[in-house]
């Protein structure tokens, strides 16, 4: 193992110590450009060394005092005290009798130094290595390192190693942020590369963290109450969405992956419950946009004995406090959109918005002339287009320049099949969406309850279904046998995580750990395991 850059002077180095930002990062010289199979094999050999003096290369045991953030934050009171420290190796220099490895936790990093007559030496039984066997270790290696806490002359907190042990041998290298790491498509298929190599991306998932432990800290303090409810469903619904399709063994029958919690929550309702949600992920098999995954995990809450009014309010509350919680403030600079939460709410009336804009009432309006305005504002026109999917067209028109924070209310009864109707427009429905940042960022009403006017409403959808609109809601039978028990009056709301996403300002992929892609053989991995039919 060589290293391209200097000091050569060790008493220097030891004074010194090196920076941990801005300071050069090591780089193994191999000759020539290595590829990755010879930079492995390079590594299976260090890994046979290893095991032929008899170390475990991936012992089960391992014993951390503190994280390594605590070590430089609490400088003063753990000075001269041995703590004992883990991390993945992110960076070593050797000069002689003297060493330097960066290694970093989840918490951050630290450096730690190793001079040649403070280290312990081999304990191969213990996994332990000495100052010699320094060469076997590589940057992506686990190792567990215990010493006293001191400080270089330049202020440079540093663990003075006693004892140093291999938790875990790595077989390929690191990207280094140096080299860049930046191919989409290589970062999105190897995301656990892309957290380690850009520590942003594995904040983000931090906040998305935040952001679903906020949501549910806010449901609990106000008495709602977490039920789990099944993902594959009979019959599935509560939404417009074409859904996947699978079988079950065990009885012999299709079933269907939720695209939506509401259903099953409101025949808890019925069951007796009066607050109740559910967070977890639901599948739409459509296709991927910066705004839509087929996969996405959401949330859906049911309030008994509540309406809109009382919904819209909440939720105005819930939004604010998840979103100061997860990113500290509520005021954010999303692309051209400036957004203050903090600020009074407009509302907005869902007819008034349409007829303003195109001057035409979608409450009286005929299909052509839906078709009409959408050709004059050059909108897709589809041959099965139908009056509530073209209304909706319209208004994303709109929605798309919207900074809000808004509420857009008074939606049309057509286009809203499982929500209860204005008494003073009957023709709307009391339904609430707040839209922000160009988009919609969730979805409530005060739930239908009626079950006759639900099945009418039912039947509409599954005649738009039969007609081949493979959005349109599925008749539920049983759902509405529930409402024929009765099921009280309440207010229902969901949102996704496109919430998160959206004041992350990131794409939907980005936004997620591990997004589905087409899955595919790289032919370097086909080289490295030449013995594996892929």
């Amino acid at each position: 193992m060589s290293c391209d850059y200097g000091p050569k002077n060790a008493a220097q180095v030891y004074l010194l110590g090196f920076a941990l930002a801005g300071g050069p990062e090591v780089r193994y010289t191999w000759g020539t450009m290595a590829t990755l199979k010879e930079l492995r094999d390079e590594r299976l050999r260090k890994l046979d060394e290893l095991k032929q003096l008899g170390v475990n290369p991936y012992p089960a045991q391992a014993e951390r005092s503190h994280n390594l953030a605590d070590i430089s934050q609490h400088f003063t009171e753990l000075e001269n005290q041995t703590v004992q420290v883990v991390g993945r190796v992110v960076g070593i220099r050797k000069f002689g009798k003297i060493a330097f490895v960066v290694i970093r936790d989840q918490s951050g990093q630290v450096q730690l130094f190793l001079g040649q007559d403070k280290v312990a030496p081999l304990d191969s039984s213990q996994s332990q290595l000495g100052f010699e066997q320094l060469p076997l270790l590589d940057s992506g290696d686990f190792i567990a390192a215990s010493g006293p806490v001191i400080k270089t002359q330049t202020g440079e907190v540093s663990i003075e190693v006693r004892q140093l042990r291999l938790l875990t041998k790595s077989l390929r290298p690191m990207p280094t942020t140096r080299d860049g790491f930046t191919n989409k498509e290589e970062r999105l298929r190897r995301r656990y590369v892309d957290m380690n190599v850009n520590i942003d991306v594995r904040d983000r998932f931090v906040r998305r963290s935040k952001f679903w432990q906020a949501t549910r800290d806010f449901l609990n303090q106000h008495d709602f109450l977490e039920v789990n409810i099944p993902v594959l469903e009979h019959t599935t619904g509560g939404a417009d969405a074409n859904p996947f399709v699978t079988h079950m063994d065990a009885l012999d029958q299709d079933f269907y992956l939720r695209i939506s919690h509401e259903l099953p929550l409101k025949r808890l309702l019925g069951a007796g419950f009066e607050k109740v949600y559910d967070i977890g992920p639901r599948f739409r098999n459509e296709n991927y946009s910066d705004e839509h995954l087929p996969e996405h995990v959401a949330m859906e809450w049911y309030w008994a004995y509540a309406d809109w009014q009382d919904g819209m309010k909440f939720m105005t509350d819930l939004y604010r406090y998840v979103l100061q919680e997860t990113f500290g403030t509520l005021q954010f600079k999303l692309g051209e959109f400036e957004i203050d939460l903090a600020k009074e709410w407009e509302q907005w009336d869902y007819v008034e918005t349409i007829q303003k804009r195109y001057g035409l009432n979608p409450l009286d309006c005929t299909i052509e002339q839906v078709k009409e305005a959408l050709a004059a504002n050059k909108l897709e026109v589809e041959q099965t287009e139908n009056k509530a999917r073209g209304i909706d067209k319209l208004w994303k028109n709109i929605r798309k320049d919207v900074a809000g924070p808004i509420w857009l209310i008074n939606t049309p009864l057509f286009i809203s099949p499982l929500s209860k109707a204005n008494p003073d427009r009957p023709d709307t429905v009391q339904r609430f969406q707040p839209v922000m940042a160009g988009t919609e960022l969730g979805n409530g009403f005060s739930e239908l309850n009626d079950p006759l006017e639900q099945l009418g409403r039912f039947v509409e959808q599954q005649q738009m279904r039969d007609s081949g609109d493979d959005e349109a809601m599925m008749l539920d039978i049983d759902f509405v046998e529930m409402l024929e028990y009765g099921m009280p009056p309440a207010c229902g709301w969901g949102y996704s995580e496109r919430v998160f996403w959206v004041f992350e300002g990131v794409s939907a992929r980005e936004g997620v750990p591990f997004p589905q892609l087409r899955h595919e053989i790289d032919e370097t991995t086909k080289t490295i395991y030449p013995d594996i039919k892929f």
